[in-house]
């Protein structure tokens, strides 16, 4: 297993519960190193930039609505095999499905609602953290 980077977000819903902090321990807690974190506003046009893939998908509209509903904590990630130690942290998209002790399963109000977003492949995370860091904004 080699060190990789990998982007999080704690999406609008755990904000504005004020979940942030509790998030950003579990990373910790699972050996991933900050090397940077933002809160932001996403416009509209932001959003359907990152979504970009799900374009096509009937639940395009309602996701960009979503991410521009409140501030959201952007996040890149390091560790060993960060990406699955993300992934595995997060949870099941659809927090009914996700296993006990995830973050979906313990914070998500719905699949809509599901708290975070976790990169989901080594190419997927260069690209998702370049979206929203400058290099020079993650600490070596």
């Amino acid at each position: 297993m080699s060190i990789e980077r990998t982007l999080s977000i704690i999406k609008p819903d755990g904000v504005k519960r004020n979940l942030v902090g509790q998030i950003l321990s579990r990373f910790e807690k699972a050996g991933l190193k900050i090397v940077a974190t933002k809160m932001i506003y996403m416009s509209r046009r932001e959003a359907e930039g990152f979504y970009a893939v799900h374009s096509a998908r009937p639940f395009f509209g309602e996701l960009c609505d979503f991410m521009c509903s409140g501030p959201v904590v952007v996040t890149c990630l390091e560790g060993q095999d960060a990406i699955n130690k993300n992934r595995e942290l997060m949870g099941a998209t659809n927090p009914a499905q996700a296993a006990e002790g995830t973050i979906r399963k313990d914070f998500s109000l719905s699949i809509g609602e599901n708290t975070v977003h976790g990169s989901d492949a080594v190419e997927t995370a260069k690209v998702e953290i370049a979206y929203f860091f400058a290099e020079t904004e993650l600490v070596n």
